[in-house]
Parts: C-alpha cells; structure tokens; sequence
C-alpha cells in the first residue's frame, strides 16, 4: 500500500495544477469520506475531517477525535496530525494559510456539502484565498485505480459472490426482509467486509423500487432483488441480482432475458476511450428494441450503472448524457436496474475493471434468474 502514497500525491498535484490551484483541502462529512481516506489512507470513522496537501510540501490531516488521529498515525502516511474541536475549524485554515502565496486559490473537495457554519469560518481564516469547488477534480484524480486498488476491489469482487450465495440460502417463504440481511451481513463480515451498502425489494410487479429492508415476510412467487456492496480496506465492489421463491413466472423469465441482453450490450460497449454515455446508450437501445425505452427514464430509474472505489457510487455515472471518458483500470457496474411491467423493478449487473480493449470481470456469480425452493 506504501508505494500509493507518492502516486496519489502526484496524481492530486498535478490535476490541482492544471486547474491553477495552490493546495487541495479535502473535506469529509460522515457520510463522504473518500477524498480523505484517498489521501490518508486511513480507515476513520468520525463524522468531520479535513485532509490538506499543498502545491508543495508535506499534507496534513485534521479530525474530530483521538480514536481517528491514531488510526490515521498507524498507517503512517501523514506525520502532521491534528485534533480539531468540532465544528471549529479555525485551527484547519491557520495552518493551510502558512502553505499559501497571496491570493491563492484553494481546491475544497465535497464544498457543496459543507455545513454553512464550517464554510463560513474557514473563509474568514482564509480571506485572501479564494475556495474553489474541486469535487469534480477528486472523482476524476480516483477514477483510474492503481494495482493495490485493483486488488482491493477483486477481493470485494469475491465477498460479493459469497454474500449473493448467503442471499440465495436464506430466501424460504415466510422469512422477514431483515433476516435476510441478517445472514448475508453475517457471511460477508466474517470474510473481512468492513461495510456493506445494501439495498433490498421483495414481492411481485407492484414493485417500482429498492428500499432498506423491512419487515415484509417473503412469499410464494416474490421477486426478491438486491444491489449488495461490500467493502475491503475500504473499496467497494457491488452485485447486482435477482431471484424467486418458487417457479419464475413468465414475465419474470421475460423479465431476465430482457435485462440480461441489456447487460450484455453494456459490456460490450465497455473499453477505454469510450464514454459513460456510450455504455448506457447501448443498455438503453436493448430496450428501445424490445418496446421498453419509456422505462429507461429518470420517472422509472436514476442510472445504467456508475463508478465504483472508495465509495459505492462513484463517478461517472452511465447515463446517455454522460461524457465522462472511461479511461484504462476504471472500475464501473454495468446494471440497467429499472422498472417494467413484466415483473416490476428488476435487479441484475455486473462490475469490471476497464482495460483497453474490453474489460476484466470481477464477478464469478452466473448472470441468470435464480430459484430459491419452497
């Protein structure tokens, strides 16, 4: 992992040079915290950090409690750590300041989800500084994905065949939603997920969506769907897929083959120099064909797929509008998850590694409809 250190510097130096920056401030709230963890390499788990690294010299990290500070010390990749009372972060922009010339401009990442309160005392500690949104930039600099990368999300890759397999085994009439979770969250954690995204439907074609798992209990005939995401050293990968109790019906069955050609037309599109919206046009034309380009649309669906990383949903987003350029060992799912009537929302996608010319499956789990027997 050590030798990503001056790799990922570099990498965020570079971009933040081209955009005429000074320094990158990485900012996360509690629920977005991959631009620091990208540059700390630390697994924290507060609910505020600050990760600096200027145009030139040593980054510095900044978080909200002790537990946090020293795991990011074990690591070893930033020496300068600091524990800032939160939300006061007057401290942060005192300390950025020394790195800075007059009128400098500084990159924030993840700006737009700034608390006002935060936003408005880093400006004032900053007032010969200009704060430019740089979250586009981040995305962008954590698209490609370095070898110890790749690894990490392969192994993900091999956590998600065994959490589906747990899905399969615990589908049986009469179990809740959450117990289902249950064992697949007990499967996956003890192959060494430090977390899971997941989401969950179950039930026939009234379905138009996924949800957190609820109480529901599982029936005869349900379509039970699932996008599970589970993480490695911090790295997600995701499966995507659906099964039945019982017998598939014939919209069920009518269903799969649609989504499955879809799937299929997706990665075929996929190699680099292609764009985000190449890959979802060419899912979207499947259904086109077969009569169901309505249910392609933002009233039925949000994505044909997105990014995968230090965060479940990351850039690009596969959407026809979409011109993000898939550039060599991205990571993406390909999923055309959508609502139709022949048996409400279905689930099914893989996710690859973008390779020159085609792609590299991280997925071992058949693309077909399963059966869970009753």
């Amino acid at each position: 992992m050590n030798e990503d250190i001056g790799a990922r510097r570099a990498r965020v130096r570079e971009a933040a040079a081209k955009a005429g920056l000074d320094g990158l401030l990485a900012f996360a709230p509690g629920w977005r915290r991959e631009n620091v963890r990208y540059l700390t390499g630390s697994l924290f788990r507060g609910a505020f950090a600050f990760a600096w690294l200027p145009a030139d010299g040593p980054p510095v990290a900044f978080f909200a409690n002790r537990a946090d500070e020293q795991a990011v010390r074990q690591v070893g990749w930033v020496d300068d750590v600091q524990v800032v009372p939160f939300p006061d972060v007057a401290q942060v922009a005192a300390r950025v300041s020394q790195d800075l010339p007059g009128g400098a401009r500084i990159g924030v990442s993840q700006l737009e989800l700034m608390p006002r309160a935060i936003a408005r005392t880093l400006g004032d500690g900053l007032p010969r500084a200009e704060l430019v949104n740089a979250t586009r930039l981040m995305d962008m600099v954590r698209l490609v994905k370095s070898d110890w990368e790749l690894e990490q999300v392969r192994r993900a890759g091999v956590v998600c065949a065994a959490g589906w397999e747990a899905f399969v085994r615990a589908l049986r009439p009469g179990v809740r939603e959450y117990e289902v979770v249950a064992e697949v969250e007990a499967q996956i954690k003890s192959l060494g997920a430090q977390d899971n995204f997941m989401l969950f439907a179950s039930g026939g074609d009234e379905v138009r969506g996924m949800t957190p798992p609820g109480a529901r209990q599982l029936r005869v005939g349900d379509m039970v769907r699932t996008e599970l995401t589970p993480s490695l050293d911090g790295y997600y990968a995701q499966i995507c897929r659906s099964a039945v109790l019982g017998q598939p019906s014939d919209g069920q069955r009518r269903s799969f083959d649609l989504f499955n050609e879809a799937v299929e037309a997706g990665l075929n599109a996929v190699r680099a120099g292609v764009t985000a919206g190449d890959v979802a046009r060419a899912e979207n034309d499947v259904f086109r064909k077969h009569g169901y380009g309505e249910y392609t649309s933002s009233k039925y669906t949000r994505v044909r797929g997105h990014g995968h990383g230090l965060h479940p949903d990351e850039v690009p987003s596969l959407l026809e509008d979409d011109e993000t350029v898939l550039e060599e060992n991205a990571v993406i799912i390909v999923h055309p998850n959508t609502y139709t009537p022949l048996c409400g929302y279905h689930v099914l996608g893989d996710p690859v590694v973008v390779k020159k010319e085609g792609y590299e499956p991280l997925l071992t789990t058949e693309r077909i409809l399963f059966t869970a027997p009753v």
